[in-house]
């Protein structure tokens, strides 16, 4: 019998990351997931009222899907919590062989219309957790990853990156973490090693829903086609596993498209790209200079 894949998600107390989680559950992982609600959830959605979810919660539906949850409690703004989490593996396994980039702050005025100065200057914070917190987690990874000779290391982008979207906080954390996977493969090349950036489409999380209700002419289309949240676990686990893996490390993907490719559907929905209306990723450049 094989030994189970272990995968740290980072973010995963509710949306796009629990979702990611459990899909990994379902394909027999182990999974660590961190976030900084263990048992009560302080989150709130963008009209203020309460978002459910916690690291158990997400830990238990990774256990009913099929794989092992292990919730451990990190603020990703503290490097020294960051680094006790990748201890926990070290002790625990050895060996990490996914990590998926997913922690974000989420300011309340994120997706409201406004100008950047007349939002709070704290929307600023997912540069830190979103940005550096994923440089800092990747950095850790490939300490247990390059001395195994495998891994993949995942970020979670969007199109954000290349269109103007929520802001210049967000657009500039997007494509930060798109260059990261960019040059993070140039370093890995021939370690075994491999990162992407994957761009998703609309989700179907807690705070997308209330979205559409409070910002129907914003949202109401977008979430008519939005992907589900495990979407994105299922086509990550097969770009790690596809024979092109090396081929694609340094690429910014369009989930939607390298599904098709993969074989990997929505629960049986092919979703849409969005290529046309808000860009493409930017192609790797060859050029390299120290």
């Amino acid at each position: 019998m094989s030994s189970p894949k272990i995968a740290l998600v980072t973010g995963a107390s509710r949306g796009v990351g629990a979702g990611i989680a459990r899909a990994f559950g379902s394909l027999g992982y182990v999974v660590y997931v961190t976030g900084r609600s263990l048992k009560h959830s302080h989150a709130t959605a963008w009209d203020g009222s309460p978002l459910g979810g916690t690291l158990l919660d997400t830990a238990e539906a990774i256990n009913q899907a099929g794989g092992q949850g292990i919730p451990l409690v990190c603020d990703h703004s503290d490097d020294a919590q960051v680094a006790a989490v990748f201890d926990v593996i070290a002790r625990d396994y050895g060996r990490l062989d996914m990590l998926i980039n997913n922690a974000t702050h989420i300011h309340p005025q994120l997706i409201e219309p406004k100008p950047f100065w007349e939002k709070e200057l704290a929307a600023q914070k997912i540069l830190d957790v979103g940005l550096r917190s994923a440089y800092v987690a990747s950095w850790h990874a490939a300490q247990l990853m390059v001395p195994n000779k495998r891994g993949f290391i995942g970020f979670v982008s969007s199109f954000g990156a290349s269109c103007y979207m929520h802001g210049p906080g967000y657009g500039a954390q997007k494509a930060g973490l798109d260059k990261m996977a960019h040059d993070m493969a140039h370093d890995f090349k021939d370690t075994g090693v491999v990162a992407m950036s994957l761009w998703l489409g609309p989700q179907l999380t807690e705070r997308a829903k209330v979205a559409a209700k409070t910002n129907p002419e914003q949202y109401t289309d977008f979430i008519a086609a939005a992907e589900n949240p495990e979407f994105a676990g299922f086509i990550f686990d097969a770009l790690n596993n596809c024979e092109q893996r090396e081929t694609l490390s340094g690429e910014t993907l369009i989930g939607a498209e390298i599904a098709k490719t993969l074989g990997i559907t929505d629960n049986g929905h092919e979703r849409p790209s969005y290529r046309e209306m808000l860009g493409s990723p930017r192609a790797k450049n060859p050029a390299v200079i120290y």
